[in-house]
């Protein structure tokens, strides 16, 4: 097992109440006041000490070229912008479209609680024009661009069941990521159902991401979508219900790569914990749009620890009967943890060592190599 940090991360929960008041610091006292006041930027520069042409400056306080992700993103027009965030909660939606390529996000404190980007949107929720969002129209940052990189930020959606009982739309995204070579480094992603849309543009685009050192928490298939993605050295946190009487509360992962593609999601030398009880949540359950019938889930869950909230016994599901998950693409290698006891073996599917050679980084994200990136 890889070492991981022990400091629990502030959970969407403890970041609601910590946002609520007129205050809405979230905890920020992680950073000193005073070195924040001082250098908002950390060591990136500043709009009078620019680290490039091509960088520009975010900070709520005004002290940036810009009070908001939004305004920042509308001025970065073209290929190559690095955007650095001040400390602050930046309550608003982000969209990164297809021109804006080859994009850098920092949070400039180099602490991922300092820096959220949260709205509140669910499905369900009423357009002003009518009609309402949908799942992909919940998401409170979109990013469509190849070659974007995001470090130390939070992406959230802090939209509650227990604030809206007559909403059945419950889907809240806080970040759907549709481009090839997105990366995201030291992020945390807060949500409840859908909290991570790992996606592509098209049905037959093949989209590489890598996400290291992330935490993602939420509870109902809170990692989906189609893309190729590495998850390596992550988090990913089951949430607790109140709103349930029995299991399963939830599931981790809901893949749909398409049936063309030979690699979903690959996920090693990560760890899943729970806040639930004990075999409450599914590890997966594979996704067949009806926009994709064809499609043909992938997940590949290698040395890594799942925590007892995973149901060992029978770690996944189906989502429907039509495209049971036995026909899908889902194994595992030298997983460890109460949730990985192979107790039923027909219900955990392993790879040979023969076969978990190609089950790497390397051979998921081909030529791209984002781990090897500094910023």
């Amino acid at each position: 097992m890889p070492s991981h940090d022990t400091r629990l991360p502030l959970a969407r929960r403890g970041f609601l109440l910590a946002s609520t008041g007129a205050a809405a610091a979230l905890a920020l006292a992680a950073a000193p006041a005073q070195a924040g006041a001082r250098r908002p930027f950390g060591r990136f520069g500043s709009p009078a000490a620019r680290l490039t042409p091509q960088t520009l400056y975010v900070d709520p306080k005004g002290r940036g070229d810009h009070t908001t992700v939004k305004d920042a993103v509308t001025a970065a027009t073209g290929s190559g912008w690095t955007l650095v965030l001040a400390p602050g909660i930046y309550r608003e939606t982000v969209a990164v479209d297809v021109t804006r390529t080859e994009t850098t996000w920092i949070g400039a404190s180099e602490d991922p609680r300092d820096v959220v980007i949260v709205y509140d949107n669910a499905a369900g929720t009423p357009k002003p024009g009518g009609g309402t969002y949908g799942t992909t129209g919940s998401a409170t940052t979109t990013v469509q661009a190849d070659g974007f990189t995001a470090r130390w930020i939070t992406f959230a959606n802090d939209w509650l069941r227990a604030d809206h009982p007559g909403v059945t739309g419950t889907q809240a995204v806080a970040i759907k990521v549709q481009g090839d070579r997105s990366a995201f480094h030291h992020c945390r992603f807060l949500g409840h159902q859908d909290t991570l849309y790992a996606d592509s543009i098209a049905l037959t685009s093949f989209a590489r991401q890598y996400f290291s050192h992330c935490y993602a928490e939420g509870d109902v298939d809170f990692v989906f979508g189609r893309a190729t993605a590495v998850y390596e050295n992550c988090h990913f946190r089951t949430l607790n219900r109140t709103d349930l009487a029995a299991a399963p509360y939830g599931f981790v992962f809901a893949p749909s790569t398409a049936g063309a593609n030979p690699r979903g999601y690959l996920v090693t030398r990560s760890r899943v914990s729970s806040e639930a009880p004990d075999a409450f949540y599914k590890l997966a359950r594979p996704w067949v749009p009806s926009s994709d019938t064809t499609a043909r889930p992938s997940l590949v869950v290698r040395d890594t620890w799942l925590g007892p909230g995973i149901d060992a016994a029978a770690p996944y599901t189906n989502m429907s009967d039509a495209f049971p998950w036995q026909n899908q693409r889902f194994a595992e290698y030298r997983d460890t943890g109460p949730g990985a006891r192979i107790t039923v073996p027909e219900n955990r599917p392993q790879l040979t060592r023969e076969q978990a050679e190609s089950a790497t980084r390397e051979a998921y994200l081909g030529d791209w190599r984002p781990w090897r990136e500094t910023c």
